[in-house]
């Protein structure tokens, strides 16, 4: 076919996309978690984004031979819940609440702050690809507000501008923030 360019907008994929045996191991121990395999392409494709960083169509097919399911049903789950990532994004994510406690706390200016700290461009992203910043809807955890939550895993509690410029800078430094456990309180004996 004369003129014909295949994958014209999109960049060819050459990665070779496999689990080691240890984790099809933990593919099999998902599987057998549940009644139907259907049940365990949440964790798979979460393990497969861990691994390859976002869920390429390579990824997706992986997970789908993998569990034994297509890759029409296991691209439909990919794509229909956010913390899948369908394209390359920042190496760490960024997702800073603004719902009604974070926002009234300040979310949504620490959210402006991280941005132009990082020198995000319109889709959240750093030049440099570390970072990804991005609006989260509730992060239950409004006793600590504004939150954040760091690459899909802990939060980072009580956000400010200095919160944000130490763990940027510590990031960028190699040094990932820690979990921190926030003490609960019994609020049912509260003194009147």
């Amino acid at each position: 076919m004369a003129g014909y360019t295949s994958h014209s907008h999109q960049e060819i994929d050459n990665t070779k996309y496999e689990f080691t045996e240890e984790e099809l191991k933990q593919v099999q121990y998902h599987i057998s978690k549940y009644p139907d395999k259907q049940s365990a392409v949440m964790p798979v494709l979460w393990m497969a984004q861990e691994k390859y960083g976002w869920l390429s169509d390579g990824a997706i097919q992986l997970v789908a031979d993998s569990i034994g399911l297509s890759f029409a049903h296991v691209y439909g789950v990919a794509t229909f819940y956010t913390m899948y990532f369908k394209r390359k994004m920042g190496k760490y994510l960024l997702e800073i609440c603004t719902c009604l406690t974070c926002g009234i706390c300040g979310g949504p200016e620490v959210l402006e702050y991280t941005k132009k700290k990082i020198q995000a461009n319109e889709e959240g992203i750093s030049p440099d690809g570390l970072f990804w910043v991005r609006e989260a809807e509730c992060l239950g955890a409004c006793d600590t507000a504004p939150v954040m939550q760091f690459n899909n895993g802990h939060y980072v509690h009580n956000l400010n501008n200095d919160t944000i410029d130490k763990l940027i800078d510590e990031v960028r430094k190699g040094r990932l923030p820690e979990f921190v456990s926030i003490p609960l309180r019994d609020q049912s004996i509260i003194d009147d």
